[in-house]
């Protein structure tokens, strides 16, 4: 009996210890949103499903006009026009769409004119090219504006600038404005590059912040509203389930593209720094190809040389490996470029601008007479000064520690703002 009693009490010690692991190897609460697919996808919420679920009453009985592309979808990639438009209690009006349109037909710098969503027969007015502030003959008929679309982290990128313009027009006619909040591709905690000099002001940098700003689409709507006095009636739909530590393939959602040339999210990360190539005329930031952004490089540049040098600074959290490619449009079309694909092995140290400029530093400095620069980089840096410093030879670690003063400063201000 004693044997038989010592035997069992074994077996249900087995048993427990092997619930206790199938129990953490299928996730639970305090692990959710650490790794992708984790824990229980009904605990995230986007904006938009906020919106639907538990405040429907801003848009319920009013004519609500639209701002967004592919990416306002919920988590089942339910297009927010689709949504909206099938939803009896809704009275969705008109369409607004930004670079590349509401539906992501149209390239880089392509203007989109007025047209009629074929899906719903909705008018959808451009807010890019001749027209990027709504007109009030657009906004007739409006009683509440809402905005759904994916940023990306980078102050260059248009998208969040088309939101601040939209939020003057809805000041100015008096019309609420509703912000579906969603995640920052690169998280939410680390602010990198140099303030935007107000001198160097356009629509790839409206207002002064640093490059990589930290904050979503809520954040700086809320930033941008009381800071430059928009004053807007406005109110921000937070997410549910997002941490300022996580990045977007930390969250259970799927990566939409929010423009032809930002496919994936390695894409985004690198954007910050990778995309100062632009600011070039002849060096090719790899558009065109299959991986943009990820690919830099030009027909006089020896990409094995070039690879050896930067892997030689030890960057953190990166490695760059020798590669050739022909894009197939936009800059160097057609032409065998030579050069570097910037591979991100570990994002939570990488620093994708300092990364930037020691590419572009490292590219002058190897071929001064080859590499041209454009006045577009001084936009995109977000003043004069950086390029003049990288013809100069300063180092990249005496550029950086002339803009540390105005970070910190745009960093105590940033803090006001914060959700989450």
């Amino acid at each position: 009996m004693r044997k038989w009693l010592i035997s069992l009490l074994v077996l249900v010690m087995v048993l427990t210890s092997f619930s206790a692991v199938f129990a953490m190897g299928n996730g639970n609460g305090h692990q959710y949103g650490h790794e992708k697919g984790e824990g229980n996808p009904h605990d995230f919420q986007l904006g938009v499903e906020a919106l639907l679920t538990d405040h429907k009453d801003l848009i319920e009985g009013k004519k609500v006009g639209l701002i967004t592309n592919p990416t306002g979808v919920d988590q089942e990639l339910t297009s927010i026009v689709d949504l909206l438009h099938e939803d009896p209690d809704v009275d969705l009006t008109a369409l607004y769409g930004p670079e590349h349109g509401v539906r992501g037909s149209a390239q880089a710098g392509e203007y989109v004119e007025y047209y009629t969503d074929e899906q719903t027969g909705l008018p959808v007015y451009s807010l890019y090219g001749e027209t990027r502030k709504p007109t009030t003959e657009m906004l007739e008929d409006i009683d509440v504006l809402l905005f759904d679309i994916q940023d990306v982290g980078t102050r260059f990128y248009t998208y969040i600038y088309t939101m601040a313009y939209t939020m003057e027009a809805a000041e100015e006619n008096d019309i609420p404005f509703i912000v579906l909040d969603r995640p920052n591709p690169l998280g939410g905690e680390k602010v990198e590059g140099p303030v935007l000099d107000p001198d160097y002001t356009s629509f790839v940098g409206n207002y002064p912040i640093p490059l990589r700003h930290g904050m979503t689409v809520g954040e700086l709507a809320k930033f941008f509203n009381e800071e430059f006095a928009i004053g807007v009636d406005l109110t921000v739909v937070e997410m549910n389930g997002w941490e300022r530590n996580m990045y977007y393939d930390d969250t259970p959602l799927d990566f939409v593209a929010p423009s032809p040339n930002m496919p994936t999210v390695d894409t985004a990360l690198v954007y910050p720094g990778a995309a100062l190539i632009e600011g070039t005329s002849n060096v090719s930031e790899g558009r065109g190809t299959t991986q943009p952004f990820e690919l830099l490089g030009a027909a006089f540049i020896n990409s094995t040389e070039f690879a050896e040098t930067l892997n030689e600074l030890e960057l953190p959290g990166v490695l760059f490996r020798a590669a050739s490619f022909t894009p197939t449009f936009s800059k160097n079309a057609g032409e065998l470029n030579h050069g570097i694909q910037i591979h991100v092995t570990d994002k939570e140290v990488f620093q994708p601008v300092e990364t930037g400029l020691h590419i572009v530093k490292t590219m002058h400095d190897r071929y001064p007479e080859e590499m041209e620069f454009r006045s577009f980089f001084d936009n995109l840096i977000g003043n004069g000064w950086v390029r003049e410093a990288i013809v100069e030879g300063q180092s990249v670690e005496e550029i950086k520690s002339q803009w540390q003063e105005e970070l910190a400063t745009f960093n105590q201000v940033r803090k006001q703002y914060l959700i989450y």
